[in-house]
């Protein structure tokens, strides 16, 4: 077994402890932790048992480290990417990217001069029923997808009943629903069936108490020839996703909530399922994690490129952009 990597955190808020937490349980890193919150950086340092801590990045920098997990504010993920990458670290970016295309070039730039992994923390890609799915596609065993269809929601309040406080209730922090919960199920279209070239997308604040950033999502795209459609809400009882792909020899059929993926090939058949049972609450983040540290180890390609990334955040900006002007948006043509 390799030595350890060194780990750096930055942010340790929900996820940013979430990602030390199941960093650590791979066993593979020695992990660090940064954050301006002296309160939240000690409490997190001495629950995780943490020794490395710092209160700013350049503090953080005077030591050495194999990588970094960017777990702040979106808005600010990309000139922290940049300069994390200028001194030589290899990185996992929370999602999204970004809230906006400035600077991206500059980050691809810094990676390449310093023959760095970017990946990007779509977290959906690790859950073992999606990842079975994928493979039966990819392998053509149900002939050309020509179809996508998402549905999903869930009753936001119970999940983060801290939402009124915290980035949500801006799109400048990468609040609202398009940036928050759809992006997760565009990225898992855009995986499936490849990027979106064009979108349209209706959206409204509806139920949510204490915000106006939106709670309910429709989305149109085009993933090349594929038809696609995403809806998308925050508030209702139950808790579902299901991912639809049509292909022309079968259907394939991702349930998040029942934990398993479905086929049928005959008209009117029988559904066939493999069941991957409950997941634990962070297995698929110990699978990133240890994913992200085979990537950057030479030993296995990056699960969601940097680039992968950038293709969702451009159909983020894009919905958001349909959503104001009432019209289809070209992701290529966003700015």
């Amino acid at each position: 077994m390799s030595d350890p990597k060194a780990i750096l955190v930055v942010g340790v808020g929900s996820i940013g402890e979430r990602h030390l937490r199941c960093f650590q349980a791979t066993g593979r890193a020695r992990l660090a932790l940064c954050d301006t919150n002296e309160d939240l950086r000690r409490r997190v340092a001495e629950k995780y048992g943490i020794e490395s801590t710092y209160a700013s990045l350049d503090e953080a920098l005077t030591d050495r480290h194999d990588a970094a997990v960017i777990a702040t504010p979106a808005q600010i993920h990309v000139p922290m990417a940049i300069r994390l990458a200028q001194a030589g670290l290899h990185l996992l970016v929370e999602k999204p990217v970004s809230t906006s295309l400035d600077r991206v070039d500059d980050l691809q730039e810094a990676l390449r001069a310093g023959g760095l992994t970017a990946v990007v923390a779509y977290v959906l890609r690790f859950h073992p029923a999606l990842e079975a799915m994928k493979r039966a596609i990819d392998s053509g065993r149900f002939g050309e997808p020509v179809q996508l269809v998402s549905s999903a929601g869930q009753h936001f309040p119970t999940y983060r009943p801290a939402y009124r406080e915290i980035y949500y209730t801006d799109h400048a922090t990468g609040g609202g629903a398009i940036q928050d919960a759809l992006t997760h199920m565009v990225n898992a279209g855009q995986w499936l069936v490849g990027p979106i070239d064009s979108l349209v997308a209706d959206a409204a604040h509806q139920v949510l108490e204490g915000v106006e950033v939106e709670d309910t999502v429709g989305l149109l795209a085009r993933h090349g020839r594929v038809l696609a459609s995403y809806s998308l809400n925050q508030h209702q009882a139950p808790n579902e996703w299901t991912l639809t792909v049509v292909c022309r020899r079968g259907t394939a059929r991702f349930e998040l909530h029942e934990h398993r993926w479905r086929w049928m090939t005959e008209p009117d058949g029988p559904w066939h399922e493999e069941t991957f049972g409950p997941l634990e609450r962070d297995t698929m983040f110990v699978a990133q994690a240890s994913a992200f540290l085979d990537c950057i180890e030479g030993k296995a390609p990056a699960v969601c490129t940097l680039d992968e990334g950038i293709a969702t955040l451009r159909a983020n900006l894009a919905a958001l952009a349909s959503v104001r002007e009432r019209r289809w948006q070209e992701t290529r043509g966003v700015k």
